[in-house]
């Protein structure tokens, strides 16, 4: 793919393992309080936001009591964010490698992702990677979550590139869905959920892994 100005990452399924992390710690505390919770249930909610996710859990751990699943969302989420705290977390394969491929090609690159800001910045500082990108687009900046399509087009105003100028790497149907919202051409690179047809025909490509966006971008 030739005269691509700027890439915008995602990051949660995309450059780190967090999804794995997120979905032990909800399995740890729904078992805790005894709530039928399973892989094939968190999958449901991959690369939606909070919000919508704790209002959905709400409803479909309705009769066990509001207080019980609440308790079950502050704790399950604090689990979480404790180990992502540490820095802890696993690198996705490709990410130092294809940083350095940009960086040497002179590409541009942000990141727009829908986790917290500073889960975002203890993350990136302890891969050593914060470096590579020349701003964040994060939850607290936008009013709608994906698959709503503003926070890729504030991710390409951070460019400074028109959006067909640029390409997004995502891994989650949302994603896929906000940056077609978006304009901006997008590849995806699957973690816990591979693509539908109907999805592989709204992306430019669906690749293993970062270490193929290198080859794809060279075509």
């Amino acid at each position: 793919m030739k005269n691509v100005k700027g890439i915008i990452f995602d990051m949660d399924g995309l450059l780190f393992d967090t999804e794995s992390i997120y979905y032990e710690a909800n399995q740890v505390v729904a078992d805790k309080y005894r709530l039928p919770f399973t892989k094939e249930i968190y999958k449901q909610f991959i690369g939606v936001s909070d919000e919508e996710v704790w209002a959905e859990l709400h409803k479909m751990y309705a009769d066990h009591g509001k207080e019980t699943v609440q308790q079950f969302i502050d704790e399950s989420w604090g689990m979480a964010h404790d180990r992502f705290k540490t820095g802890k977390v696993d690198l996705k394969p490709g990410v130092y490698e294809l940083l350095a491929y940009l960086e040497e090609k002179k590409i541009p690159r942000v990141l727009a992702s829908s986790n917290v800001r500073p889960v975002i910045e203890i993350l990136l500082e302890h891969a050593g990677i914060r470096d590579k990108f020349s701003a964040i687009v994060s939850a607290e900046d936008v009013k709608f979550a994906k698959p709503d399509p503003e926070i890729f087009v504030l991710a390409a105003k951070q460019l400074g590139i028109a959006g067909d100028e640029g390409l997004v790497l995502e891994d989650s149907k949302n994603g896929i869905l906000a940056a077609e919202g978006a304009g901006v051409p997008v590849v995806m690179i699957p973690d816990i959920l591979p693509p539908t047809a109907e999805l592989e025909t709204k992306t430019a490509a669906v690749l293993t892994s970062l270490h193929d966006v290198i080859d794809f971008l060279e075509r």
